[in-house]
């Protein structure tokens, strides 16, 4: 067994023991999925903190409408698999209902709308804790989280209001109105997520290996082509290349990568290589240096 193995051995350990944490302190979970790979893992883990049951909690999609087709049609094809319940919750209706403005322009995407449409959620089902897919060395804002990260009645977050966690010692206590953003994966590496779906042999959307697209480039990233939601200026010339996605979110904000990784074992070596982070093709987290901590500070998970 190498050390890689017994590092996302105890990583699977101490998220199924944060999930069964969850599941006894906590009267209305639910796990927000997106259909990429951490919320993937998630489901994983919680098939095993529950096996031989099945997930005691729903799973819970802010959709924006935006969303690589491959991701909805790999969603609906798990859930159905998993026989568990799946919720949906549309961006959509809240422009509709005029309560968020749909941007416009060449940076316009759907991502910052999403924390109204979330919150909305949370006080239609009365969730108390929502569990996420959100690790440390993704973003320096979720560096800062905890564990089980406490939102106000409101649903905002105050990174100088943290509770201590020493020990693993999670404390689920709140008070009305409160709920909880929990991440059982805080303390796992992109290498970790891959290394683990490549070991548990895990099942992902398609976009996540190589694959001959049309794309265009803007800002020296790579965008798809396909799809009318993202924005293309006359003059940026539509070819095809051999890409694929690192991190799946809004298809107006995700920028793909060069790769010839077609399977799982390529991609974990690929994943090695790399010297740039994931969210490094994901222009929201661009627009300023505190916009992922501005979005957390307002509800965003």
């Amino acid at each position: 067994m190498n050390t890689e193995t017994i590092q996302v051995g105890a990583l699977e350990s101490e998220a199924i023991y944060i999930l069964r944490e969850v599941v006894a302190q906590f009267e209305k979970p639910v796990l927000l999925f997106s259909g990429g790979k951490d919320s993937i893992t998630l489901v994983r883990l919680a098939q095993k903190a529950f096996y031989p049951a099945k997930i005691p909690f729903p799973l819970l999609h802010i959709d924006t409408g935006h969303n690589f087709p491959e991701t909805i049609e790999f969603r609906d094809r798990l859930v159905e698999e998993l026989g568990v319940e799946l919720l949906v919750r549309q961006v959509q209706d809240n422009i509709d209902a005029g309560k968020v403005k749909e941007e416009t322009g060449k940076y316009a995407s759907r991502n910052m709308l999403q924390t109204e449409t979330l919150l909305d959620a949370i006080e239609e089902f009365g969730f108390d804790a929502c569990i996420g897919g959100a690790r440390r060395d993704e973003e320096k804002a979720r560096a800062k989280e905890r564990i089980f990260s406490v939102r106000d009645d409101f649903g905002q977050w105050d990174e100088k209001n943290q509770r201590p966690e020493l020990f693993d010692m999670l404390n689920g206590r709140i008070d009305l109105g409160q709920n909880v953003r929990v991440f059982p994966i805080s303390n796992w590496t992109e290498l970790d997520v891959w290394s683990y779906i490549q070991q548990e042999q895990i099942q992902i959307p398609s976009i996540y290996f190589a694959h001959k697209r049309a794309t265009f480039i803007r800002d020296g990233l790579i965008w798809s082509a396909n799809d009318e939601v993202v924005y293309r200026e006359e003059q940026e010339e539509v070819q095809e290349r051999w890409v694929r996605f690192r991190t799946v979110g809004d298809m107006s904000c995700t920028a793909a990568v060069l790769s010839d990784a077609i399977d799982i074992d390529t991609v974990v070596d690929e994943i090695r290589e790399s010297t740039i982070s994931e969210r490094g093709a994901r222009i929201d987290d661009k627009r300023s240096e505190a916009a992922m901590e501005k979005r957390k500070q307002q509800g965003y998970f």
